[in-house]
Order: C-alpha cells, then structure tokens, then sequence
C-alpha cells in the first residue's frame, strides 16, 4: 500500500508563501492525488486535487492563491500556497483521492 509523507508546514505571516511536499513511497502516475484541510470543530475541506493528466481543480477559497503539481518521476505532489491569510491555518494532509489514503498531515500556521 501507498504510504504518504507530508513535509513544509510551520509558521508563516499572512500574505506569505509556503510550498508543501508530499512524497509516496510508491508508484502515483496512475493516481488522482489531493491535499485537503482540516481544523478542529470545522468539516474537512478539499483544497486542490490534480488528475493523471495535469488538469487540476481547487476550491474557491484558494483558487488563484494556491497550486497544486506533480513529479510523477519523483512520486511527488506539492501544493505552493501564495498570499497566505490567517484563515489558512490547518493541518493539511495529502491524500490518494481515488484510494482513499492520506498522509499523516503537517501543520500550517498563518499568524503575525
């Protein structure tokens, strides 16, 4: 089974960057891969997900501000996050989407 392994969170001002990884220990090519968020008491939410072609969807409240990628060679997903607002703030996690496995998650803090 696919293991995955956030990396790239920490603390971060509003209206600055952050680029996280995900690295799969196995094969990903064939795969829908997603990051998705969540913070205590809210619902999950599904950030961004890239299909095996490239193509890509984001939701609204991200979308123009964050970009999801792929290294296929790398078994890589990374998620560029630009203009960060404190709304932000959440344990991200990367996931398999059409497997239903995610990461372990990394923590995300948009704070002055």
């Amino acid at each position: 089974q696919v293991r995955l392994v956030e990396s790239g969170g920490g603390l971060v001002q509003p209206g600055g960057s952050m680029r996280l990884s995900c690295a799969a220990s196995g094969n990903i090519f064939k795969n829908i891969m997603g990051w998705h968020r969540r913070v205590p008491g809210k619902q999950r939410e599904l950030v961004a997900f890239i299909a095996t072609d490239g193509s890509s969807n984001y939701a609204d409240s991200v979308k123009g501000r964050f970009t999801i990628s792929r290294d296929n060679a790398r078994s890589t997903v990374y998620l560029q996050m630009n203009s960060l607002r404190p709304e932000d703030t959440a344990v991200y996690y990367c996931n398999v989407v059409d497997m239903g496995i995610e990461g372990q998650g990394t923590q995300v803090t948009v704070s002055s």
